[in-house]
């Protein structure tokens, strides 16, 4: 495989390095969630990583299904809502094969896609495509992590840059409803950012 495997996020994982976590769960998230734009409902968390916002859904009302490609991630989460008396399902699994047995009505997407290389993001976007019901949404902060090898046309990462060119590319509109810009801008404690959008599934 092309990018990074199971055992590079095991081994981060269980060393507790993951620079990429902001403590907490994301305030994008967060103003979903007030905005009422995102309501209680059978959500998806693939790339979970230390949980945050797994345990503020399922705290919320939301029937959670978590993912995460390092087994060390997935025991944490469980433990995580263990101690807190909360329920939500979570899986060690690698996102671009796993099938569910049912479609969800959400899928919440923030650092899963920037952890693929980009070699992958076709196949990620066809399997969040097939995990959404007809009139899901796709609750997604694309990455913006340039770095400066680019302008020679290297790629590096994780976190991978999702430019937004790109992501028009990977999420056709052929095949995802995208709504106008401007998109909110979701500052990261890394110096990076994310911007944040609602994308909706075509049949």
């Amino acid at each position: 495989m092309v990018g990074p495997d199971a055992s590079f996020w095991q081994r981060l994982f269980e060393q507790h390095t993951t620079p990429w976590d902001r403590g907490g769960p994301s305030p994008q998230l967060r103003a979903w969630l007030e905005s009422t734009a995102l309501r209680p409902c059978r959500i998806l968390v693939p790339g979970c990583g230390n949980g945050h916002e797994v345990l503020l859904l399922a705290a919320a009302g939301f029937e959670v299904t978590a993912l995460d490609y390092a087994p060390a991630a997935v025991e944490h989460v469980k433990g995580r809502l263990l101690k807190v008396g909360l329920q939500a399902r979570v899986i060690a699994a690698d996102v671009r094969e796993w099938i569910p047995d049912t479609a969800f009505e959400a899928v919440y997407e923030q650092t899963c896609l920037c952890a693929l290389h980009p070699d992958d993001w076709t196949v990620y976007a066809a399997q969040l495509h097939r995990w959404l019901v007809p009139d899901g949404q796709l609750f997604a902060l694309f990455m913006q992590a340039l770095k400066p090898g680019a302008a020679e046309g290297l790629i590096e990462g994780p976190p991978y840059h999702c430019d937004i060119h790109a992501m028009r590319a990977v999420f056709p509109a052929s095949r995802w409803r995208w709504p106008a810009p401007p998109y909110p801008r979701v500052d990261h404690p890394s110096h990076i950012h994310e911007i944040g959008l609602i994308l909706t599934p075509r049949s």
